[in-house]
């Protein structure tokens, strides 16, 4: 199933997660993959995996809240392999906590990566996609619909990009570059392993059920069906499609269940 062949795709965020999974899929459908993310030797392994299935792959360690990095990524792509097609904004994390006992900085923290770490993505990526006709990918998540008690520096930054891709949805249109807003629900990633300051927690629990939890390589192929029919919004997985619907819906719903039943953010890890 080649319905990439011949086109490139940047990732930011491909070490793991969501990010390797989409590299991996992209290149079963015949992609070569540009990964960027900090973790250059987790990246490295994920290129090897590339390989593997056929495709070429370039390494960049690309820190999303640094000027410049994500441009030289883009240069990267385009210098290796003269065009770039697919751009899939994915790197982010997640701060949480009681508004009270968290400071501006940590707001400022997260909104540099999870929302001007997307700004920078499509600012550094732009010109190759309108010359491409190409297709941009904006992570977003379920909580860019319904912000839960300690979600509220996560939740605003993923209202925040639904806000982004809707608009850059109308302004690129006319350019023939399409952009996929994706809303995931709860995948196997490490992001609720991830601290408030961004540090990775590998002793820390998994907080969320097993059986609420869609694969990586699921979510990935759904979210590249979606690129590929150049859709406009798409929410993975079952209870996030019920979640988002009863949210438009009926709020009032939402929010009793939320207040009713306690439903609220993971807690904060450690620092």
């Amino acid at each position: 199933m080649d319905q990439f062949a011949g086109q490139v795709a940047l990732i930011t965020g491909a070490s793991s997660g969501i990010g390797a999974a989409l590299a991996r899929e992209l290149a079963r459908q015949g992609a070569d993959v540009v990964l960027a993310a900090r973790r250059a030797d987790r990246l490295a392994a994920v290129a090897r995996e590339v390989e593997g299935l056929g495709r070429r792959a370039v390494v960049v360690a690309c820190d999303v809240t640094v000027d410049g990095d994500v441009e030289r990524a883009a240069a990267q792509a385009h210098e290796r392999f003269g065009r770039l097609d697919v751009v899939v904004a994915n790197a982010g994390f997640g701060v949480v906590g009681p508004v009270e006992a968290l400071a501006l900085d940590d707001y400022r923290r997260q909104f540099e990566t999870n929302v001007f770490g997307v700004l920078r993505t499509v600012h550094a990526t732009l010109p190759y996609l309108r010359g491409a006709r190409g297709r941009l990918v904006i992570l977003g998540s379920v909580s860019g619909w319904i912000a839960t008690p300690r979600s509220s520096p996560y939740a605003m930054s993923k209202f925040a990009v639904r806000a982004l891709a809707d608009a850059l949805g109308h302004e690129l249109a006319p350019a023939g570059v399409s952009v996929t807003h994706v809303s995931p629900g709860l995948v196997a990633s490490e992001i609720r392993r991830v601290d408030n300051a961004g540090r990775f927690q590998p002793d820390a629990d998994e907080p969320a059920p097993a059986w609420l939890i869609m694969p990586a390589e699921r979510a990935a192929h759904l979210i590249v069906r979606a690129a590929r029919r150049r859709r406009r919004q798409v929410v993975i997985t079952a209870h996030g499609r019920v979640g988002v619907l009863l949210q438009r819906l009926c709020p009032w719903l939402v929010a009793g269940v939320i207040r009713r039943f306690g439903l609220q953010s993971r807690r904060a890890s450690s620092r």
